[in-house]
């Protein structure tokens, strides 16, 4: 077993019907550009219903029809959101819990202190999360994951991995293992994949490979190290 191996995403993803959301952190291979990548998959008519929406430099889960809402607490959150030294990225609004947190003098593992894996019997979704530190014309970045510590979800767990950034290296975090009844939550380490210095290839990698039936939306970001020119994808299933 090669525990350094770089995976290459479109395999960890393809014939997989259902990773959940997935956050993935790195850098290009060529290093001069961070790279984050974040993804929703959804098996219900309510979480089908959404789409991502870009505010400036943040982005935001929303539905697609507002009138089949049929319960917004878990699905529509600020998944994005840029912060003085960096950029959160979530799968839920613990968003908002890590932006205040730092704002407040907490670090990035701290701020999720407060927070637990979705209360959504019998699944327990996990909340994932990761944090993007600027530091001159680089970066480190954490990734964290909170889940439930046994199935009937009286205690939770709390994992934060920390990274330097790595030409051509990223992570991959997702909520579940596969489908099932109840869904498998996420094992493990985050996953190690290829960040290529081409966005395009790295957006139609993670899209094309993500299950047909399943996949809602996906947001794609590149951020210049040197000069913080931000180029980004996204796509929207329901458009």
């Amino acid at each position: 077993m090669n525990i350094y191996k770089i995976n290459n995403i479109g395999e960890l993803i393809r014939d997989n019907p259902y990773v959940g959301r997935g956050i993935v952190i790195g850098k290009s291979e060529s290093g001069e550009y961070a790279v984050s990548a974040y993804f929703i998959m959804g098996r219900s008519a309510n979480s089908r219903n959404r789409v991502f929406t870009k505010r400036d430099l943040d982005l935001y889960t929303e539905p697609y029809d507002a009138s089949k809402v049929e319960d917004p607490s878990l699905i529509i959150y600020a998944a994005i959101r840029k912060t003085e030294r960096g950029l959160i990225v979530t799968n839920g609004d613990q968003t908002d819990t890590i932006f205040d947190g730092l704002k407040n003098g907490l670090s990035f593992s701290d701020s999720l202190k407060s927070r637990e894996f979705e209360p959504d019997a019998p699944n327990l979704t996990p909340r994932i999360s990761g944090y993007l530190t600027f530091m001159g014309d680089g970066f480190s970045y954490e990734m964290s994951i909170l889940k439930s510590a046994d199935p009937l979800g009286t205690a939770c767990n709390r994992y934060t991995f920390s990274y330097p950034s790595l030409p051509g290296l990223g992570h991959f975090i997702h909520t579940y293992v596969t489908d099932g009844n109840p869904i498998p939550t996420f094992q493990g380490e985050p996953e190690r994949v290829a960040i290529p210095d081409d966005i395009d290839s790295f957006t139609n990698e993670l899209w094309d490979n993500l299950n047909e039936d399943n996949k809602i939306s996906l947001y794609v970001r590149y951020e210049s190290l040197k000069s913080g020119e931000v180029t980004d994808r996204l796509i929207n299933k329901n458009s």
